[in-house]
C-alpha cells in the first residue's frame, strides 16, 4: 500500500505545475490526501477531479480561497468530514476514509504564524482535536492521519531549530502536545520510525533561499496507530519538482487496502 500526502498551497495553481502528470508517474499509489486545496469542488481541475481512475472526494472552508482537504482512494471507502467541532469542521481540516479495518484521514491543522490570534485558534484547536485522537485510539480499527500537523518535533526536524523556539510551528506548547500524541495517546511517527536521518524536511519559507539550502521544516506527517506503522517499509520526501512550497510524503506499507 503506497499513501502520498501533500499541502498544495491551492490545488489549481498544483495542477498547473503538473500535479496530475507526476501523481500518474508515482503509480501505484493507493491512497492520496491533499491539504489547503483553497477551491471547493466545482473549481477542482478536471485531472484532478478522480485520478488515475481513483475516487475523489473534497471537503472545501466555508470561507472561500482557504484551507480544504481532498483524499483519492482507489477502493471505495465511507467517507465522513469533520471531528465534531462547532468553530473547525467548517474550515475543511478534517475527511476521514473508512476502508473496513483501516481509516485513513487527511489532516490540515491551522498555522498560527499569522499572528497571536491565530495562535490562539490553533491552541483551541489542538485543545479540540486531542478527544478526537483519544477515541480513534479506542476503536478497534488501525488508522493513518496524514496531512500538515504544522508542527515541528524535535530539533532534528527543522535546519534552524535555536532560533525558532519563540515561534509557531515549534513553541514548547506545540511540540509538548505532539509529544502526547505520542506518547500518551500511542500514535506513531511513521517517517521517524524508518529513517532517523536529519535534514529531511516538508516545508520552506519562500524567503531568502530557503528551499536551495535545504533551510526547511519537517511539518507534514503520516501518524498511524502501531499495528499499521510497524508495516511501513521506505519513506521518501519528493523534491525532484515543486508542486508548492511543501513536498509529498511518500510511504510504503507492507499492507493490502482492500
Amino acid at each position: 500500500m503506497r499513501i502520498v500526502t501533500l499541502n498544495v498551497n491551492g490545488i489549481r495553481s498544483a495542477q498547473r505545475k503538473g500535479l496530475s502528470r507526476w501523481l500518474a508517474r508515482v503509480e501505484p499509489w493507493d491512497v492520496v490526501c491533499l491539504q489547503e486545496i483553497k477551491a471547493g469542488a466545482a473549481q477542482v481541475p478536471r485531472p484532478l477531479l478522480a485520478p488515475r481512475k481513483a475516487h475523489g472526494f473534497f471537503l472545501s472552508a466555508s470561507r472561500k480561497g482557504y484551507a480544504g482537504v481532498a483524499l483519492y482512494a482507489k477502493p471505495k471507502p465511507k467517507v465522513t468530514t469533520g471531528f465534531g467541532s462547532a468553530e473547525f469542521d467548517g474550515e475543511g481540516r478534517y475527511l476521514e476514509a473508512d476502508f473496513g479495518k483501516l481509516a485513513i484521514a487527511s489532516v490540515y491543522l491551522p498555522s498560527g504564524s499569522a499572528g497571536p490570534h491565530r495562535q490562539a485558534s490553533k491552541f483551541r484547536f489542538l485543545e479540540k482535536f486531542l478527544p478526537h485522537l483519544l477515541e480513534l485510539r479506542r476503536q478497534k480499527r488501525e488508522i493513518i492521519l496524514c496531512g500538515d500537523w504544522n508542527i515541528a518535533h524535535q530539533a532534528i526536524d527543522l535546519k534552524n531549530w535555536r532560533s525558532n523556539q519563540k515561534n509557531s510551528g515549534f513553541l514548547p506548547e506545540e511540540r509538548a502536545w505532539l509529544t502526547r500524541v505520542f506518547d500518551e495517546v500511542g500514535f506513531v511517527d511513521v517517517f521517524r520510525r524508518v529513517n532517523q536521518e536529519p535534514g529531511h524536511y516538508t516545508w520552506w519559507s519562500n524567503r531568502g533561499q530557503a528551499w536551495a539550502k535545504n533551510v526547511g521544516w519537517r511539518i507534514d506527517y503520516q501518524i498511524a496507530t502501531p499495528g499499521i506503522a510497524v508495516t511501513a517499509h521506505a519513506v521518501s520526501i519528493y523534491k525532484n519538482r515543486r508542486f508548492s512550497d511543501h513536498a509529498p510524503l511518500i510511504i510504503d506499507y507492507d499492507f493490502e487496502l482492500c
